[in-house]
């Protein structure tokens, strides 16, 4: 097969990963591989991999027609198969073009965790959990698969020696580490993020924690500055936010315990490290045998009732670090389910038959329903342009950015809620029960 493989783009990400490895996989079944895509960091990654790749026009608006032209040539010059897109945005861009009008085969992964409304109902997908995918077979005429994000168990294995880790972020054997690897983007993390930095400040009086926060992004700056307030009323280096790093399997490895979400999540769990999910609106939960079922529902992430404070969290990570045989438990039990489920080259061969599926195939597109994904992206691209829209996103993102900061989290207040602020000085003074 020639196939053209289009992430939504090439910053670090936990999608646009999975896009590259699967992609290498496929090269290295003997499939010829391009991977299309706007430049950015991961464009390395892309060269490491031995992947061809060609660089996207740099336009803003979804779809883009300069892209929807190039992506046909491509197509045309290259003599493509398929073109195997990642978000809606992406899809658009092959669809009005290389699959619409010279018919070749298109296949999409989402892996944001809605169902899009903007995907024309022919195109086959990939969805990244079952909850989506039931979801996605509701509306779509097409074939609907499901693959979880899949994690490279070779590459990512508790052999690691995070030590190096350690000591260049002065966390001493005493110190109980916290890892987080993330982008710290306001949509998706921002919560989390806040909520990882609180539940440390509220044990850190009574217990020897250390969080590092491994990423960048926009909320970076407002996250520091609340890191550095806890790091004052603490007197040390509570939390540390060094910055992203290419290769973050050392900071998986030396952790005592690993937050986060997504693809951050399984490759924690496949570097043996214990883990606590996290995902919006105070959700957290240790990953274990009685929540496997429910992650591979909804995948690792989820939504709670956005309680004021980080007093669950807190609890959580309290727990693990009281009881040492059960973080070794969970991280072989992680380790395990990984490897099993999730590992690169079941992702690969599944990938490889849905290839071949598609190809045997190819659904027939209909004008009606291209009208119709062209009329809802193309009044989602009018409605983020609209000044006064811009305007009340952007003054919403300084208030989430404000409260990041300094206050009071979530932003919202939150009626008859008497518990304690998030970021202020009040101590969590050990026990089950104040939590």
């Amino acid at each position: 097969m020639r196939l053209l493989v289009y992430p939504h783009d090439l910053s670090i990400g936990g999608s646009q990963i999975n896009a590259i490895d699967l992609a290498a996989g496929a090269a290295a079944a003997g499939h010829e591989v391009i991977v299309y895509g706007i430049p950015g960091p991961l464009v390395d990654y892309v060269a490491e991999r031995g992947l061809r790749f060609i660089p996207a026009r740099p336009l803003h608006y979804r779809p883009a027609p300069s892209r929807i032209a190039q992506i046909a040539t491509i197509a045309l010059q290259n003599r493509i198969d398929l073109v195997h897109t990642y978000e809606w945005p992406s899809c658009l861009d092959a669809y009005y073009g290389a699959s619409l009008f010279l018919n070749v085969p298109l296949l999409c992964t989402v892996l944001s965790m809605d169902v899009m409304p903007y995907v024309p109902a022919s195109v086959p997908l990939i969805m990244g959990t079952a909850d989506l995918g039931a979801q996605a077979r509701k509306v779509q005429r097409s074939d609907v698969w499901v693959i979880e994000p899949p994690i490279d168990v070779d590459h990512d294995n508790p052999h690691i020696d995070g030590s190096a880790f350690r000591g260049r972020h002065g966390v001493s054997a005493d110190d109980f580490l916290v890892v987080s690897v993330s982008r710290l983007a306001l949509d998706l993390k921002l919560d989390a993020l806040v909520r990882a930095i609180d539940a440390v400040d509220l044990l850190a009086g009574s217990y020897p924690l250390k969080l590092v926060l491994v990423g960048d992004g926009p909320a970076g700056e407002a996250l520091g500055t609340r890191a550095k307030t806890v790091n004052l009323r603490h007197g040390r280096d509570v939390v540390v936010l060094p910055g992203a790093e290419m290769d973050p399997r050392l900071a998986y490895a030396a952790a005592d315990l690993v937050v986060g979400m997504g693809s951050s999540a399984l490759r924690a769990l496949a570097i043996g490290r214990p883990l606590i999910v996290q995902g919006e609106k105070a959700f957290s939960e240790i990953f274990e045998p009685k929540s496997y079922e429910l992650f591979l529902k909804q995948g690792f992430y989820g939504l709670s009732d956005a309680s004021a404070g980080a007093y669950r969290l807190a609890h959580q990570i309290e727990e693990l670090f009281l009881d040492p045989a059960r973080r070794s438990r969970l991280g072989s039990f992680g380790r395990q389910v990984v490897t099993e489920r999730f590992s690169l080259k079941r992702a690969i061969d599944l990938q490889l038959d849905i290839y071949r599926h598609v190809l045997d195939k190819p659904p027939r597109r209909r004008m009606l329903e291209a009208a119709r994904s062209a009329r809802l992206a193309f009044a989602l691209e009018f409605a983020n342009h609209h000044p006064v829209r811009k305007q009340k996103r952007k003054n919403s993102e300084l208030a989430a950015l404000a409260a990041a900061r300094s206050g009071r989290w979530p932003p919202e207040s939150i009626e008859g809620d008497d518990s304690a602020p998030s970021g202020t000085s009040a101590k969590f003074h050990g026990g089950l029960k104040d939590v």
